[in-house]
């Protein structure tokens, strides 16, 4: 795999599965994609909490495939536009995972007695703390690449 700091631009075509940090996709994709599966399936007493945790994951799961696509599809055409908005992406989703895994978090412990009932939101919390893990780390490796083009 090629380092973040010794290229400029994004990679284009299957480059992007190879490349660091675009590969990163590929977790937050699936991770994202696990966050709205459980909690889609989870009970939903407060429906405000599960709704931003529900918008965060399906938002944040299409702005990557969209991203990923694009990459692939190599629509960028080299453009340092392409390589700030990738950082601007990379924050929102990071910003948006962590409130929404704090929420998910903080719905469990009001809920706390009934812990057999939400097995499905303690991995939703779970997976949601993974993803902003992910989308943290993408981050800043989009930051290093933005600061070096």
């Amino acid at each position: 795999m090629s380092s973040a700091t010794s290229t400029t631009s994004l990679p284009k075509g299957l480059d992007v599965l190879t490349t660091f940090p675009d590969v990163l996709f590929i977790p937050e994709i699936v991770f994202g994609g696990l966050v709205w599966i459980l909690v889609a399936s989870s009970r939903v007493p407060l429906p405000i909490l599960q709704g931003w945790v529900m918008f965060v994951s399906v938002f944040c799961f299409v702005m990557s495939i969209s991203l990923l696509c694009f990459y692939v599809g190599g629509v960028h055409g080299g453009s340092s536009s392409w390589v700030t908005l990738d950082v601007i992406c990379q924050e929102i989703a990071a910003l948006f995972y962590l409130s929404a895994a704090v929420l998910e978090a903080s719905f469990l412990s009001l809920f706390s007695s009934a812990v057999h009932i939400y097995q499905e939101n303690i991995a939703a919390s779970v997976f949601a703390f993974l993803a902003t893990l992910v989308y943290v780390i993408h981050k800043v490796l989009s930051l290093q690449r933005w600061k070096s083009s």
